[in-house]
């Protein structure tokens, strides 16, 4: 078996290397990106131009930022010692997975730093730093300032730490990221929030990656005692708190269940219902898992998903048509319900009436999942091939 390979030209892995590594530059060249596409030219340059590879965000198995040409002028000088944060995502989901994934280094520093610097995402967004971003933060150092850039600058003092966290096998965490999260993030906040919570996206929208039937998934919940939580209504440490508090969780799965997984135990049972086929439901389960302890109860119960006419694929845009039946078997065969026996799917009319009110009907925007009409059709034939050999076996039985 080939060993894995752990410089800074390969993938971040969570077994060290450099991912656990710091790099101290000085008057680093940082160049924000200058088109919004996945990959993109953008990074951390030496004063003599060499490339800092160390400061790439990696997504699985490539790089999503390469190397930048020498900025033809560099207007601004930033003084004092800086620490590298890397891409600033908007997105919820991904700011918490791919931005927050340098922040071990925090507590390895050998003395103080005056910020966390940053690029962005996207160009257009310019230098706007949320306020979800400095409360996320905040939260794990208090008072420390971040910054985005959306011109070329030149840092004084620039520290690199390797990528700790992100989507691909570093899902895990390296060790000394996990460690930092689990000493120093959300440390002050105390529980305070019902003992079973179930973690919705049904305000969301079904165009944001929904659940239809979720509204009826809350109603039976929430005769079982569950408390239906909607995490963007919240602050974050708001949030931090109703996790902290709950003894049973619930979710649909989601970006949430990556902040739940930052200050979860093993002592909280963890049930994720899936909302869509993709690969980033098994990543969200390994990152809950490495990082609270045990493996949360992952429930495959669509009854369909529902896709983009335009591609007629799983996307982030997907929503699933939820199997309630199965949902409340799982949930109830695992301990987290009392009953779920009476756990009944929606109707085709009941369906139909859901995507009207939701602005989905009519298929002008979703199509049902070629995927999941193919497989529909192939256990059809299957049932109808399994009815026909039972009935020659009787036949010949007879005979």
């Amino acid at each position: 078996m080939d060993e894995p390979e752990f410089g800074p030209d390969h993938q971040p892995l969570p077994e060290g290397g450099w991912s656990e590594s710091m790099t101290t530059l000085h008057d680093a060249i940082v160049v924000p990106p200058v088109e919004s596409q996945f990959v993109q030219e953008a990074g951390i340059l030496h004063a003599d131009g060499r490339y800092c590879p160390e400061g790439a965000l990696w997504r699985k198995y490539r790089p999503i930022t390469t190397e930048p040409s020498m900025p033809a002028q560099i207007d601004e000088t930033l003084p004092g010692r800086w620490l590298w944060g890397g891409v600033l995502w908007a997105h919820f989901g991904h700011f918490l997975v791919e931005s927050a994934s340098r922040m071990w280094a925090l507590s390895h520093l050998d003395k103080p730093v005056d910020g966390i610097l940053f690029i962005p995402k996207r160009p257009k967004v310019g230098e706007e730093v949320r306020g979800f971003h400095r409360e996320y933060f905040g939260l794990m150092q208090p008072g420390l300032p971040v910054k985005a850039t959306a011109n070329p600058v030149r840092v004084e003092e620039l520290v690199v730490p390797g990528q700790g966290f992100g989507l691909g096998k570093i899902i895990a965490g390296t060790p000394k990221y996990r460690a930092a999260v689990h000493r120093d993030f959300a440390r002050d906040v105390k529980p305070d929030g019902p003992e079973k919570i179930y973690i919705s996206r049904s305000k969301l929208g079904l165009g944001k990656g929904g659940l239809l039937g979720e509204e009826r998934l809350e109603e039976y919940l929430g005769r079982d005692g569950y408390e239906v939580f909607h995490p963007q209504e919240h602050s974050l440490t708001e949030q931090l708190a109703r996790y902290k508090a709950a003894r049973k969780v619930v979710a649909a799965d989601g970006s949430a269940l990556h902040m739940f997984a930052m200050v979860g135990r093993a002592d909280q049972p963890v049930a994720m219902i899936l909302r869509r086929q993709s690969d980033a439901n098994n990543l969200l389960a390994l990152n809950v898992a490495h990082f609270c302890g045990s493996s949360p109860l992952v429930i495959n119960a669509l009854q369909t998903e529902w896709v983009p006419k335009t591609k007629k694929k799983s996307s982030r845009l997907s929503f699933g048509e939820l199997n309630h039946a199965g949902i409340g078997q799982a949930l109830e065969q695992d301990g987290f319900i009392s009953d779920g026996s009476h756990w009944a799917p929606l109707t085709a009319e009941e369906r139909d009436q859901l995507l009207v009110d939701k602005g989905m009907g009519g298929n002008d925007l979703f199509v049902e999942s070629p995927a999941f009409v193919k497989a529909r059709v192939r256990a059809v034939r299957q049932a109808r091939r399994e009815r026909r050999a039972r009935k020659q076996s009787a036949q010949n039985a007879a005979e």
